[in-house]
């Protein structure tokens, strides 16, 4: 499983593995900003897309529109799953209703039964 993680602060790779989620099968990368967002979703072409909402330069729901977009155009494939994962509610909330899978907030990450 390749998941792809956009958070600027917060090492989620840690967060799961505190989850008691196994880093074992997993290709994990994360990104510290969202610049070239779309450029390192094409690349690693993430099975599990994570979005933080507060993230520079764009927002996490001005990635999940520009890729629902491209997906849209034909440009660029869907990830089987998009979590929203902001520490505030509203922002999943937002990212849920623009098209994201999955909304938690970011420490309970771990506990989405998306895991293997």
């Amino acid at each position: 499983m390749r998941v792809l993680a956009f958070e600027d602060r917060v090492n989620i790779e840690a967060l799961l593995i505190s989850g008691s989620i196994t880093m074992d099968g997993l290709s994990f990368e994360q990104r510290w900003s969202s610049e070239d967002a779309l450029h390192h979703i094409a690349r690693v072409r993430p099975d599990v897309l994570l979005l933080d909402h507060y993230m520079p330069p764009m927002t996490g729901l001005q990635v999940l529109d520009a890729l629902l977009n491209a997906v849209e155009e034909g440009t660029m494939d869907r990830p089987p799953a998009i979590v929203a994962m902001s520490s505030e509610p509203s922002c999943n909330e937002a990212m849920l209703a623009r098209g994201a899978d999955h909304g938690i907030v970011k420490p309970r990450v771990a506990t989405l039964g998306i895991w293997p």
